[in-house]
């Protein structure tokens, strides 16, 4: 036991490191090829801090885990808004001007619930995980031709965000390094996470909903509550919300698209729609005032203590 959370603990770190510094080499060497800092911001706002998920994701498919790697996809989602977006907006409200962001976070709903009703008939099939991936390219170009016409602060912030140094043989050795800590790091928590779930009597769907979800979010929720406190609202809920769509469109859709995905009949009745909920709590902020204050981030919060502990009573009933 003692090992495992060891092991566990070390892969996470690993990750958090490994992501960024793939996601500094990225930005650098998008730039040294022509790409202007606002699209290069734009890609690693909405998607840079999902690749610590996937590859925990791929390392357990590869590995035969599919059920872990289901739950950490969906569980990753729930715990952004409720932990990374509610911690963030307790720690400082979050003043949102990145108006794309709304019907953004409307395809999120639309699509979870759309992988509802394709699961329901217990399995997701490759065509219908295809599906999700053609989704998603629609949905990078959608942000992109948005967001070009926003407010010129917020494009001088985004493009902000990705400004780091161009040098090519920098921003190689950053990929490099990236690649082995995200190797390890994931081998680390997948090689341990079926262990640790198991000794608290989780299921490898569970394991990933709970655990590993939440650990791989840390470190993303504590960069989130930096970004809060300079003001910069907009990247925190343009990570959440791509992040999120990321996870489902690119993850679950891609691991369909490879190989059938059974999906349980729990995942279809509880955890997708506890998705959708958690995604519903943030429409209403964003079509408001475009504020999400400290008390809604506590909502947030407490929201996500709530559906673990529903998750863990339904464990033992």
């Amino acid at each position: 036991m003692l090992e495992a959370i060891g092991l566990f603990v070390l892969g996470l770190v690993l990750l958090a490191l490994g992501g960024d510094s793939i996601v500094k080499g990225a930005s650098g060497l998008a730039q040294r090829f022509g790409a202007s800092p606002f699209m290069a911001g734009l890609a690693l706002v909405a998607f840079g801090t999902s690749l610590p998920e996937l590859a925990v994701n791929l390392q357990a498919v590869v590995r035969g885990e599919q059920g872990l790697a289901l739950g950490n996809a969906v569980g990753s989602n729930i715990v952004n808004f409720g932990l990374t977006l509610g911690l963030a907006a307790f720690a400082a409200p979050l003043l949102v001007r990145w108006r794309s962001l709304a019907p953004l976070l409307l395809v999120l709903i639309l699509g979870t619930a759309a992988v509802i009703v394709l699961g329901l008939d217990g399995v997701l099939s490759r065509a219908e995980g295809t599906g999700l991936v053609v989704a998603f390219v629609a949905v990078v170009a959608y942000a992109m031709a948005r967001t070009r016409h926003e407010a010129p602060e917020l494009q001088d912030a985004i493009a902000a965000f990705a400004r780091t140094r161009t040098d090519l043989g920098l921003n190689l050795l950053r990929f490099v390094i990236a690649a082995v800590l995200l190797y390890f790091g994931s081998k680390f928590v997948v090689g341990a996470a079926p262990r640790l779930g198991a000794s608290l009597g989780l299921t490898p769907l569970l394991t990933g909903l709970l655990p590993v979800a939440i650990g791989t979010a840390l470190p993303e929720a504590a960069a989130a509550i930096a970004a809060a406190r300079r003001g910069q609202g907009d990247i925190v809920v343009g990570h959440v919300i791509g992040s999120s769509l990321f996870n489902l469109l690119i993850v679950v859709g891609g691991m369909a698209a490879w190989n059938a995905v059974a999906l349980p009949a729990s995942f279809v009745r509880f955890e997708l729609p506890a998705a959708i909920a958690f995604a519903l709590m943030l429409y209403p902020m964003l079509r408001g005032d475009l504020r999400v204050s400290k008390g809604e981030g506590a909502i947030l919060l407490i929201a996500l203590l709530a559906w673990v502990g529903f998750e863990l009573a339904m464990l033992h009933r």
